[in-house]
């Protein structure tokens, strides 16, 4: 009898004798309809059964991919490199390594091995001549260096990608010989701006016998001696750059004593003729297009 009144609570509620058998008290109790009636229970379950069902879908996933691993090849390989013919390759993790200590040496590759180097000297020494402290900024003179060493090793980017790393990734050559095939280019660009007192000093260090050709150069001999030769190109053309608005810094400075004004600082004064002069000589055309004659000559 409980069962089938707590079924029907609105049908028995409408009934006369049931009207007639409450009590006087009983119309403050709020009236339950079918619709607000749920067990303690339900929602308890619903959240069980949504719970199960993503834990299956979890589950089948895992399993797929699981599956999927198991059918793919043994040898996978991050950067595609296969250590010989036969398929062999590096483990994962050291592949992974070795990506990230290339990454961690790029910026400095870039600045030792291109024309960044003496690009970023002469542009530094132009602003220091021009008296201006931080125009261009940092930020500027890195990023016209870097564009035009784009430009410059773009060339030799292509070969060494072309004779080195192609062959290597479709497995026709192993790491030993596309490192050489791919070394070819680029020792060709280093012979041409490494002087050959530079090369002697490192042939002396490391006692490395004199080859009989600049095509048997190591990079452990061309790289040092190219950092010192554009170091020294670089700083050339800065004290060339220099001499120029030093003379007007000499100019001003003496005018400056002989009228007695000694406390007023020639610099002041010598900025704005040396920033004429340039302006009116086209001097960033000047410079960057010497800098790129000196690179494709």
């Amino acid at each position: 009898m409980r069962g089938a009144i707590s079924c029907q609570p609105s049908a028995l509620s409408s009934h006369p004798t049931w009207r007639g058998l409450q009590p006087a008290g009983s119309a403050l109790l709020p009236s339950v309809s079918p619709v607000e009636h749920k067990r303690p229970d339900e929602s308890g379950c619903g959240r069980h059964e949504c719970l199960r069902h993503a834990g299956r879908v979890v589950v089948g996933a895992f399993l797929a991919v699981s599956a999927h691993a198991a059918a793919a090849p043994q040898t996978q390989s991050v950067m595609g490199i296969q250590l010989s013919k036969s398929g062999e390759s590096l483990s994962v993790p050291m592949q992974i390594v070795i990506l990230m200590t290339l990454l961690t040496l790029l910026p400095a590759l870039v600045m030792s091995i291109t024309p960044f180097l003496r690009i970023a000297i002469v542009l530094h020494f132009l602003r220091q001549a021009l008296g201006t402290q931080t125009v261009p900024s940092n930020q500027v003179l890195v990023g016209i260096a870097l564009f035009l060493t784009m430009l410059v090793i773009s060339p030799v980017a292509s070969d060494v990608y072309h004779q080195g790393w192609e062959p290597l990734q479709n497995n026709k050559l192993t790491v030993d010989q596309a490192f050489d095939a791919g070394a070819k280019p680029l020792k060709a660009f280093l012979v041409r701006f490494a002087r050959e007192k530079d090369v002697k000093l490192f042939l002396e260090i490391t006692k490395s016998p004199a080859p009989h050709t600049p095509d048997d150069l190591g990079l452990q001999i061309l790289i040092p001696a190219y950092i010192l030769s554009e170091l020294k190109a670089g700083f050339q053309i800065g004290a060339v750059l220099f001499l120029p608005f030093l003379i007007i810094d000499m100019v001003v400075a003496s005018v400056t004593l002989s009228i007695g004004m000694v406390q007023l600082p020639p610099v002041m004064l010598s900025a704005p003729f040396k920033i004429l002069l340039f302006v009116l000589a086209d001097g960033w055309n000047l410079v960057i297009g010497s800098l790129m004659k000196g690179f494709y000559a």
